[in-house]
């Protein structure tokens, strides 16, 4: 059912401040209470289902707008995610030009993508669901990479630093 203009003002005039009042005393943030809005009222756009009376809609967009909400705080990404204020600088170093870096771009797709996920903290349990392979092979492709990596920087001449 595609919902006609006038029902979508009708719900925004009705029911936005209502969401967003709600929204921003469950999220405390504007843009995420802004966010759960449209949502909640998209949602109410494509319900096809009919309502036998006003209080019966409020009620749908207050529990639906709750629900949302609490999904939203549920989320991965919410609870793993830091504000920009937090960061002092950036982490990320500049790459070298002939460094490290440059070499693992120089390296077959299969063994750079298996370092680099090793080198961001998986293990090769956690790699090889990843990749729908095996434990076995990641071992593999893992001992390959970084056995041509080595060859590689001792051609070029890179001297690993003494620790």
């Amino acid at each position: 059912m595609k919902a006609c203009p006038d029902e979508a003002e009708r719900l925004v005039e009705t029911y936005s401040d209502l969401i967003l009042r709600l929204s921003l005393s469950w999220v405390r943030s504007s843009h995420d209470a802004q966010d759960i809005c449209q949502t909640v009222l998209l949602k109410r756009l494509e319900y096809t289902g009919t309502f036998p009376a006003p209080e019966a809609e409020r009620a749908w967009i207050v529990r639906v707008t709750i629900n949302t909400c609490k999904n939203l705080r549920r989320s991965f990404w919410r609870r793993n995610v830091v504000g920009m204020e937090c960061v002092a600088d950036p982490v990320a170093p500049e790459p070298e030009p002939d460094g490290l870096l440059e070499e693992l771009r120089h390296l077959p797709d299969r063994d750079r993508e298996v370092l680099l996920r090793y080198y961001m903290g998986y293990d090769a349990q956690e790699i090889a669901a990843l990749l729908g392979i095996g434990t076995d092979a990641v071992r593999m492709r893992l001992s390959r990479a970084r056995r041509r990596l080595k060859q590689k920087l001792e051609e070029d001449g890179y001297e690993p630093s003494a620790q």
